[in-house]
């Protein structure tokens, strides 16, 4: 099976490690704009080939690896090079905006979109990680629009890579995401704004950090690369969030000031609940 891969970081990477250990005699393409980048992983082996134009209709196989706003632009010109029986997927984590480009396109039972919840604070052909996706979440929609077959051997793969399998419409998963994931980047980016701003000397900073500064300002080392598109894609989504967010600043705010110290006990207490749930969830996850 001839793989091709555009974007080869820690997404596209971790993919191409799980496409040779799953997929037999397969043959891994790889593209990516930073040559750098390209060449590394034809070093570490986790491409064979760089995937020129010319290849795609030979794909039977292709992922979308890549920024959301350049995987919407290239995605209509893809599916129109793919060969009959070939599949594209989309990594992306926004969903929305992919499927609308796609919907009338004579070849849309040839597409799956979906969204892996996985991933760290790194990037480039060195991040990735054979068991990136093992005990993950698979996000994938519209699946009713993929062609039958080629959406039983997508899914077969991701089962393979240890993923659990949830079906989700596109617009629903966009306000998802906005609070679980993109909120939770943009207070790390701004933790760490208002900090490095704050405290110039920055020895002081990583003397004094403990690991709670460091777990929550871990995402700000993500790239902009890659999210000021997803920014863009998901602003109106992500906008009602981060005034969901200010609001609950400023009623802390105004209770500190207020040395209401009870009410923000009980609103503490509350919120500790947030465990309980996670804690529910990993359990499920694992089984």
């Amino acid at each position: 099976m001839k793989v091709g891969i555009l974007g080869i970081g820690l997404i596209g990477g971790s993919l191409a490690l799980s496409a040779r250990k799953h997929i037999p005699d397969v043959e891994i393409y790889g593209l990516d704009q930073n040559e750098d980048h390209l060449d590394r992983s034809l070093v570490i082996k986790l491409i064979d080939f760089k995937l020129n134009d010319a290849d795609l209709k030979l794909m039977d196989l292709l992922l979308i690896a890549i920024p959301v706003d350049a995987a919407s632009k290239q995605i209509v010109s893809l599916l129109d090079e793919v060969h009959d029986n070939g599949l594209v997927i989309d990594f992306g984590s926004t969903k929305a905006a992919i499927c609308d480009r796609v919907a009338l396109h004579p070849k849309r039972g040839q597409f799956l979109a979906t969204h892996p919840i996985a991933g760290t604070e790194f990037s480039g052909p060195d991040a990735a990680m054979e068991n990136l996706f093992l005990n993950k979440t698979q996000i994938l929609c519209e699946t009713q629009n993929t062609r039958p077959d080629l959406l039983e051997w997508a899914e077969n793969w991701f089962r393979k890579m240890g993923m659990q399998i949830r079906p989700m419409d596109p617009v629903e998963h966009d306000q998802h995401i906005a609070y679980v994931s993109h909120l939770s980047h943009i207070s790390s980016f701004m933790l760490g704004k208002t900090v490095v701003e704050k405290e110039k000397n920055e020895k002081t900073i990583f003397e004094m950090a403990g690991s709670g500064f460091e777990s929550t300002v871990r995402l700000a080392k993500s790239s902009p690369d890659m999210w000021i598109p997803i920014f863009n894609q998901n602003k109106d989504n992500i906008l009602e969030t981060l005034s969901e967010y200010i609001n609950n600043l400023n009623q802390f705010k105004n209770l500190l000031e207020a040395n209401d110290y009870d009410k923000l006990y009980e609103q503490i207490g509350e919120i500790n609940g947030i465990r309980e749930i996670l804690e529910g969830i990993n359990k499920t996850s694992k089984h």
